[in-house]
């Protein structure tokens, strides 16, 4: 598990000194196999290439593999790159994927049309090895640079673990899932117990120190790849465990309490321990099909409330009924 509170400095650096990003994945796409031969033989040294011979072909292909970057001919039997283009930059899965049309058009209009199509660089035939190689590079680092500063918009500038904005974009993802799936989807809301006396008396710097504590702690507990935990604002912070029934959540929840008060980090101002507790609200849906997300969210909130009243440092839990949604 890498430090949280180190995390935006690293990737920041990492973009600032990037150098040509590695195991990278080209796609070409021609209808003639020399064309594919010439530019695969160019690239083949720092890149992993695959191929696809027709437009429809192409588009199978980038669904299933998401390369680093596309070489696609304009002049195909069947779908021709322009639609191959369009159809790409029209799938979210697929629609900042540079392309690079590669073809013997060389009319402006043609170029014209491509490029306003998204496509990023545009090659005729018969193409220059180096100029191919230099172009191709070119594209792979402002990707690479592109997609770190994404990673960094969805960071909370604070801890450096997901941020709101991150979070309610997967939770969006993954409600849809669980819908079509009809599987379960767990939520666990996590409030640090009298953080305002903490910062009171220990100071905000100090505040500032126990969030990103509290933010490992809550991120050490969170093993499998499809779960999240981001801060949801202010001392809050969410987890969201797909396919996890009530049991599970209910496990990982007081995991996470265990882990935070194990800490032992100092908290003169509480009035239930002498160190930083959390309560937490854990609400599971099992039928989001009948349910909303809106819903779950809001009896997370409310069984986060219930633990408080309960007297803190502890985790309460609730099913969402079928059929709930929010006024």
């Amino acid at each position: 598990m890498t430090n949280p509170e180190g995390s935006n400095k690293q990737m920041i650096t990492e973009m600032m000194t990037a150098h040509e990003p590695q195991d990278t994945l080209v796609l070409i796409v021609d209808d003639v196999a020399t064309n594919i031969q010439i530019l695969a033989d160019t690239l083949k040294d720092k890149h992993h290439i695959i191929f696809a011979t027709s437009g429809s072909e192409a588009l199978k292909m980038a669904a299933r593999h998401e390369p680093d970057l596309i070489l696609l001919d304009v002049m195909m039997p069947d779908i021709d790159g322009f639609a191959v283009c369009k159809q790409l930059k029209e799938d979210p899965r697929l629609q900042d994927i540079p392309v690079i049309f590669v073809t013997a058009l060389s009319e402006v209009e043609d170029e014209t049309k491509g490029l306003d199509l998204g496509a990023v660089d545009y090659i005729t035939k018969p193409v220059s090895p180096p100029i191919v190689r230099a172009r191709v590079r070119n594209h792979l680092q402002l990707k690479y640079q592109r997609d770190l500063l994404r990673r960094i918009a969805l960071l909370d500038g604070l801890t450096g673990i997901a941020n709101r904005r991150h979070f309610d974009d997967v939770y969006e993802r993954e409600w849809r899932r669980a819908q079509r799936q009809g599987t379960s989807l767990s939520l666990v809301l996590a409030d640090i117990d009298f953080f305002k006396g903490y910062n009171d008396h220990y100071g905000h710097q100090a505040g500032d120190a126990c969030l990103r504590n509290v933010a490992r702690g809550v991120c050490e507990q969170i093993h499998r790849p499809a779960d999240l935990a981001a801060r949801f604002g202010g001392e809050e912070f969410i987890c969201m465990l797909p396919d996890t029934p009530t049991e599970g959540a209910e496990e990982v929840a007081e995991r996470i309490r265990e882990a935070v008060e194990a800490l032992a980090l100092p908290h003169a101002a509480s009035a239930i321990a002498p160190h930083v507790t959390l309560s937490l609200g854990v609400a599971t849906a099992l039928e989001p099909v009948t349910t909303s997300a809106e819903a779950l969210l809001k009896l997370a909130d409310e069984q986060l409330y219930t633990a408080k009243k309960a007297g803190r440092n502890q985790v309460r839990t609730a099913i969402l009924p079928a059929g709930s949604v929010t006024s």
